[in-house]
C-alpha cells in the first residue's frame, strides 16, 4: 500500500470515528517511549546480491533492556523475519573495511575477527582468542588483515602463514643495569660475578640469548609516557610504517566522581567522573613507527607550535597519499593537511577559520576522489555547511554545492563518478538524498516524500534501502529503486497497538511550522501545537530542546524529543497550547544562526523564546500571566536563565537535569562557546543561572538523575543552596536515585512529567 492510500485511509478512520469514544491520552502510555512508538530500524545494510535488507529491530512487546535482534526483509515483497543467534552470525556486516571492489569485508564483531564474502554471502570467522582483537583493515595486496590487539598492530594472511607483530608498544625487552660500585648491592653483584664461574655462566647465557633475540627480531620498542594510551592502528599501504593515534591523558586534572546509591551489593559506588572545562584535558596525537625498526616520530603537523587536536591520516585508493584532519585546542582552527609518511611531517592545504568556534554538520568529514589525487571535504566557508574539493597537493579548491542550506552527509559511487549527498536543499525542515556530479553542477534529488531520508544503496546502486519518516510517523523501513520518483514500499510496522489506535482516532498532528519574529528582525521556525478548542485567554508552554546545537522544528519524527512530542498532544488534550522553537544556535539554519550565542548563553536563545511568548500572546490570544516554560540539560538551562532573567514572563518553569554553573560542565562543548573560565571569566558568569537566583519570581521545578554523568546532579545540589540562602520559597526538586543524564526507566519518565503537568496546572491554570 502506497504512502498517499495509507494517508487517505487515515483521514477517512478519523472522520468515522464518534468523538465520544476516543480514549483520553495518559502520561503513563507516552512514557513507555519506543515501547508506545516504536523501535525504528537500525544499521540498515544489503545483501551481496541486493535481493535481501538486514537491520537491527525489536518489537514494542520486548522490554527496554533487551538488544536488538538482526531482521531480514526480502527486496521486493514480503514480511520481515527475525533471524536465530546463528543465522545473526552470517549476516552482512554493520560496520567494516572493504576491498577496493568491494567483494568481502573484515570486521571486528564480539571481539573476533570475521570475513565476509558478498559472492556467496557468508562470513568466516577469522580467530577465536581470549583477547579483543579491532579495527581490521586489509593490506594493500588484500591477502592479509592487520588488526590491533593488546595496543599493539599484527598481520595474519587470509590463507596459510603465521601472524606476524609489527609494533611493539608500552611493552619490550627489560635491559639488564649494569652493576653500581657506588652501592652495597652493586658491590656485592660484581663480587659475586668475580667469586663464582656458575653466575658467570649463566650471565653469559642471557647475553648470548638476547643478542639472538635482537638479530632475529630487531624491531625497537616504543615505550609510551605516563597517561599514554593507544586509540588506533593502521598499516600504512606499503608496509614501511605504521600510524598510531595516541591519546595523551590529562595530566594533573580532577575529575568529579558520581556517586551511586542504588547498587545490587547495598553500597554506595563511585562512577569516576569527567573534567570541567579549563582543566587539563587529553590530546590526540599521531606517531609514525618504522616498521621494520620499531623507531618511532610523532608527526609534525606544521602549525609552528599551535596546540592542534589530530585525527588519523586517510589514504587515497592507490595508497600513495595520506591527509588528516587538525583541530586547534582553542577550537577556532581547523586545518587539512598533507601527510608525508617518509619523514612525517604535514602541510597545509586547507584551513577553516572561526573567530568563535569551527562546527557545523559534517565539518569532520574528509575523503578521496578516485583519481587519488583530489579530496573532497565540507566547511562553513560560505555561512554554510557546503561540499568542497582540492587536490592534495595543495593549490585552488572548488565549491561543488552552495545556497542557504546544508550538506549533512557525503558518499562517492562505486565508479567515482557522482556524490550521493543528504541535504536541506527542499528547505530546513527535510532531509533528502541527491545525486550530483563529483565535478559539481546540478543535483538530481532521488527521494520525493516530505520528511527524513535515511538511504543506504544496494552494493550495485540500483536500489535503494531508506529509513523515512514524517511528522507524526515514526521511522520505518522502505524499499525503492534508486531512481527519481521511485515509488516507496514500507517493509515494517513498528508502532504499538495503542499508538496506532490514538492515530486512527484522534490522529497525531502534522504540527504545523510557523514564524516567529525575533526583536532583532529574524523570523524564528517553530512548531504550533494548538488545542481544537483553543479560547482566548487560555494558557501555553514553550518547550526548549536541549542540546543547544540540535534542530526540532521539521517535518519529521523527532529522532530526540518523541515523548515531548507526544506529551505535547496531552497538554494540548487539557487546553494547553505549546510553542516548540528552533531559538539561535540551534542546528539546519547556517553558521550565524549557530554561533549567535557565543560568549552569552542565554542571550539571543533566550531572547527568542521571550519572543516566541510574546508572539502566543498577540497572535494566540494567549494570557500573558498563564505562560509556561520547560526542557531537558540546555533546554533545562534556559528554562533557569528565563525564570531568573525574564521573571516576569513566566509564571512557572521545569528545569530538567539543567546545568547551572557552566564552569562546572564538560571542556569540549563548553570551551566552543564560552572560552574557559581563567581565560572568559564574564561570559561564564553572564551565561551561568547561580549567579542570576535571585531574580526568581515564578513557580520552579528543577527535575535531575543523581547518577547523571554528563550534567552532574552536584549543578542542581548547588543550585538549591544558592536558593536557600536567597530564602526564596517557590521552588522544589525531585531527584532520581537510579537515573543518568538520559533516563531509561518508564516510571522515571513517567513520575518527571506528571510533576511537570502538575506544575503547570497549578500555575498556568486559574
Amino acid at each position: 500500500m502506497g504512502i498517499q492510500r495509507l494517508l487517505a485511509l487515515g483521514l477517512a478512520i478519523v472522520v468515522a470515528i464518534p468523538a465520544q469514544t476516543r480514549p483520553p491520552l495518559t502520561i503513563d502510555a507516552i512514557m513507555q517511549g519506543p515501547q508506545f512508538y516504536g523501535y525504528a530500524p537500525q544499521a540498515v545494510r544489503w545483501s551481496g546480491d541486493g535481493e535481501r535488507v538486514y537491520f537491527q529491530w525489536k518489537q514494542t512487546s520486548q522490554t527496554q533492556d533487551k538488544p536488538f535482534d538482526t531482521w531480514v526483509v526480502p527486496r521486493t515483497t514480503g514480511a520481515p523475519r527475525k533471524l536465530s543467534d546463528e543465522e545473526a552470525k552470517q549476516a552482512p556486516p554493520v560496520e567494516a573495511a572493504t576491498t577496493r571492489d568491494r567483494s568481502r569485508s573484515v570486521y571486528s564483531q564480539n571481539g573476533d575477527l570475521f570475513l565476509y564474502d558478498y559472492s556467496t554471502d557468508k562470513a568466516t570467522q577469522l580467530t577465536k582468542t581470549a583477547e579483543a582483537e579491532r579495527d581490521p583493515h586489509f593490506t594493500r595486496d588484500e591477502r592479509r588483515v592487520a588488526f590491533t590487539r593488546g595496543g599493539n598492530l599484527f598481520v595474519m594472511p587470509l590463507g596459510l602463514g603465521a601472524v606476524e607483530q609489527l609494533t611493539e608498544i608500552g611493552a619490550g625487552r627489560e635491559e639488564p643495569k649494569p652493576a653500581d660500585p657506588k652501592t652495597s648491592q652493586g658491590t656485592l653483584q660484581l663480587q659475586e660475578s668475580a667469586l663464582l664461574t656458575a653466575v658467570r655462566d649463566r650471565a653469559q647465557l642471557r647475553e648470548d640469548a638476547d643478542a639472538k633475540q635482537k638479530r632475529e627480531r630487531p624491531r625497537k620498542p616504543f615505550k609510551l609516557e605516563d597517561k599514554q594510551t593507544v586509540v588506533r592502528l593502521q598499516l600504512c599501504p606499503n608496509e614501511k610504517c605504521v600510524l598510531a593515534l595516541i591519546e595523551d591523558g590529562a595530566k594533573g586534572a580532577k575529575g568529579d566522581d558520581v556517586p551511586n546509591y542504588i547498587t545490587e551489593s547495598s553500597y554506595t559506588a563511585m562512577i569516576t567522573g569527567r573534567t570541567n572545562v579549563g582543566d587539563a584535558q587529553e590530546n590526540y596525537r599521531v606517531l609514525l613507527l618504522d616498521a621494520e625498526t620499531g623507531e618511532g616520530k610523532w608527526v609534525d603537523p606544521g602549525l609552528a607550535g599551535r596546540p592542534a587536536w589530530q585525527y588519523m591520516p586517510v589514504f587515497n585508493e592507490q595508497g600513495t597519499r595520506a591527509v588528516m584532519l587538525a583541530r586547534a585546542e582553542d577550537n577556532k582552527d581547523r586545518w587539512i593537511l598533507s601527510l608525508d609518511t617518509t619523514t612525517a611531517k604535514a602541510s597545509t592545504i586547507f584551513t577553516d577559520h572561526d573567530d568563535a568556534w569551527i562546527d557545523g554538520p559534517g565539518y569532520e568529514t574528509l575523503g578521496w576522489l578516485k583519481n587519488g589525487d583530489e579530496v573532497y571535504f565540507v566547511s562553513e566557508r560560505d555561512g554554510w555547511s557546503h561540499l568542497y574539493t582540492e587536490p592534495a597537493a595543495g593549490g585552488s579548491f572548488k565549491q561543488i554545492t552552495s545556497g542557504k542550506w546544508e550538506v549533512e552527509s557525503v558518499a562517492v559511487s562505486n565508479d567515482g563518478s557522482k556524490f550521493y549527498l543528504t541535504t536541506s536543499e527542499g528547505g530546513p525542515a527535510e532531509r533528502h538524498f541527491y545525486a550530483q556530479s563529483v565535478n559539481g553542477g546540478p543535483r538530481t534529488r532521488i527521494t520525493s516524500v516530505a520528511g527524513k531520508h535515511e538511504v543506504v544503496l544496494s552494493r550495485d546502486e540500483a536500489f535503494l534501502a531508506d529509513v523515512h519518516s514524517y511528522v507524526n510517523r515514526p521511522p520505518e523501513l522502505y524499499t525503492a529503486e534508486a531512481r527519481p520518483g521511485a515509488a516507496l514500499t514500507v517493509r515494517t510496522d513498528s508502532p504499538s497497538a495503542g499508538f496506532k489506535q490514538y492515530a486512527q482516532q484522534q490522529g497525531w498532528l502534522d504540527a504545523p511550522i510557523v514564524q516567529v519574529p525575533a526583536r532583532d528582525g529574524a523570523m524564528v521556525p517553530a512548531r504550533l501545537f494548538k488545542p481544537a478548542n483553543a479560547r482566548p485567554g487560555g494558557p501555553a508552554v514553550i518547550f526548549v530542546h536541549g542540546a543547544g546545537y540540535l534542530q526540532n522544528v521539521h517535518k519529521y519524527w523527532s529522532p530526540n524529543y518523541p515523548r515531548e512530542f507526544l506529551f505535547h498532544h496531552f497538554l494540548m488534550e487539557h487546553g494547553y497550547t505549546v510553542l516548540d522553537l528552533d531559538y539561535r544556535a540551534s542546528a539546519g539554519y547556517g553558521r550565524d544562526w549557530r554561533t549567535a550565542i557565543y560568549r552569552h548563553m542565554g542571550g539571543k536563545d533566550l531572547d527568542d523564546n521571550v519572543d516566541g511568548a510574546k508572539w502566543l500572546v498577540e497572535q494566540q490570544g494567549i494570557d500573558s500571566k498563564r505562560i509556561g516554560i520547560y526542557g531537558g540539560s540546555y533546554g533545562g538551562f534556559i528554562t533557569l536563565m528565563a525564570m531568573f532573567t525574564t521573571p516576569d514572563v513566566f509564571a512557572a518553569g521545569a528545569a530538567l537535569r539543567p546545568v547551572t554553573d557552566w564552569s562546572h560542565y564538560n571542556h569540549g562543548y563548553t570551551s566552543n562557546i564560552l572560552n574557559t573560565p581563567q581565560a572568559d571569566d564574564e561570559a561564564f558568569k553572564k551565561s551561568s543561572p547561580i549567579f542570576h537566583a535571585e531574580g526568581l519570581k515564578g513557580a520552579l521545578l528543577m527535575l535531575h538523575g543523581m547518577v547523571d554523568t554528563n550534567v552532574f546532579f552536584q549543578d542542581t545540589v548547588r543550585l538549591s543552596q544558592r536558593l536557600i540562602e536567597l530564602r526564596k520559597e517557590n521552588w522544589s526538586v525531585a531527584f532520581y536515585p537510579v537515573e543518568d543524564h538520559a533516563f531509561v526507566r518508564p516510571e522515571s519518565w513517567a513520575d518527571e512529567y506528571k510533576r511537570i503537568f502538575k506544575l503547570f496546572e497549578e500555575n498556568l491554570k486559574p
